[in-house]
């Protein structure tokens, strides 16, 4: 399996090892509250590496719809979704554009550089991930822009690329990221000189095996069509199964549609290493939650509807404001077995990595046993797994259920 060093998912090219879990798929959604206190290995499941899609599906609402709302699981095909929804009922979609984030470059050395640009702040300056054999002083200014596969040195071309000098650590001097400061505008560099940051699971960006047509590809299918608000790294994967042809039959039968912004960090990718979960540190991510969403989801609530969320990107927006009452801000929301959810009543979602915050997220909202049977279910029917992979629809337990 291919990895990245922006993040720390193990892919060995083996099957994950894991512990096994078979309750019934027939088994009741919800079931009573118990004393048990979930550790890091209940989320543990074998996948056998080749259901980790790789490419898109041919057609994006031609993806499989492994219809979870029910005890009994239903296996549809994406563009099915209109006929599960009700006039009235309102779809939140996370409106965040992925940018061309991941930069490589050189040190004055010659050394190899590559960042991965998780966040724009003002005055040129941005903070990223840096892999480099070793780490230059701060004030160092390195030559970005040049193509991974290149073989002319970025110090001998100046002509071409940018520059990016070295602030220090961030956000405070112990920090994961690295502050740079730009020598352009850093939404165009990374438009002329950037690579879309794929996930570390698929394998041809950092095996160099991409050919120029899987390069347009994915820059074309890992991002929703309805993508405006440039700033994430990682795409609202849920979303992609949308087309104008399934938005324009929600449109028709009266289902309302309204939009949120959570920039997607690499932060998502990000396995939890602590056995004991409530000692997982949750990565940050921006969000904002425009004040016509805000009336959307009270007159859907007015008129009975149903608030469907599409990607938990989108539900850790609604839950984190409806949390602290900030429509807009960083959020740590760190969603496990036993949250009560405030505003999402469905949730749309791909299938998550073991042993991630994901799918503690997908647990708390449609029950613990629930979710594990119908990743079983998904695994024998031979569900694609992760960003390019397939969708499932899920509906929120009862609170006085796990």
């Amino acid at each position: 399996m291919g990895q990245s060093n922006f993040s720390t998912w193990n892919g060995s090219g083996s099957a994950l090892k894991i512990m096994t879990h078979s309750p019934s798929i027939d088994a009741p959604i919800a079931s009573t509250r118990s004393a048990k206190i979930f550790s890091l290995s209940d989320f543990d499941f074998q996948l056998p590496p080749e259901l980790i899609a790789q490419h898109p599906s041919a057609e994006r609402s031609s993806s499989r719809l492994l219809d979870g709302s029910q005890a009994q699981a239903v296996d549809r095909i994406f563009k099915s979704l209109p006929s599960l929804m009700q006039p009235g009922d309102l779809l939140i979609f996370n409106d965040t554009q992925v940018i061309k984030a991941r930069i490589f470059g050189e040190k004055s050395t010659g050394g190899k550089v590559e960042l991965l640009i998780e966040r724009v702040l003002s005055d040129n300056r941005v903070v990223a991930h840096m892999k480099v054999s070793k780490k230059p002083p701060v004030g160092a200014v390195l030559h970005m822009g040049t193509d991974v596969s290149s073989s002319v040195s970025a110090a001998s071309s100046s002509s071409t690329g940018f520059e990016a000098k070295l602030l220090g650590r961030w956000p405070n001097e112990n920090g994961a990221l690295f502050c740079f400061e730009l020598s352009g505008e850093p939404h165009a560099l990374m438009a002329q000189y950037g690579h879309m940051p794929l996930p570390p699971y698929i394998e041809r960006q950092y095996d160099g095996s991409a050919s120029p047509a899987e390069t347009a590809e994915d820059e074309a299918r890992y991002q929703t069509v309805f993508a405006k608000s440039p700033g994430a790294v990682a795409a609202p994967t849920a979303a992609l199964h949308f087309d104008d042809s399934v938005l324009a039959q929600l449109a028709a039968m009266g289902v309302a549609t309204a939009n949120v912004t959570l920039h997607v960090g690499a932060g998502t990718f990000q396995p939890v290493k602590t056995e004991n979960i409530a000692e997982h540190t949750m990565h940050s991510e921006w969000y904002d939650i425009p004040v016509s969403t805000q009336e959307a989801l009270h007159a859907c609530r007015q008129r009975g509807g149903k608030v469907w969320a599409v990607g938990t990107t989108s539900v850790r927006t609604l839950e984190s404001w409806a949390q602290t009452g900030q429509a807009q801000g960083d959020t740590e929301i760190f969603i496990t077995p036993g949250f009560e959810f405030k505003w999402v009543d469905r949730l749309i979602t791909n299938f998550h990595l073991p042993k991630s915050t994901l799918m503690m997220l997908v647990s708390a909202f449609a029950g613990y046993e629930h979710v594990m049977a119908l990743y079983d279910h998904a695994i024998e029917q031979k569900y694609r797994f992760f960003s390019y992979g397939d969708a499932m629809l899920l509906h929120r337990m009862n609170h006085a259920s796990i």
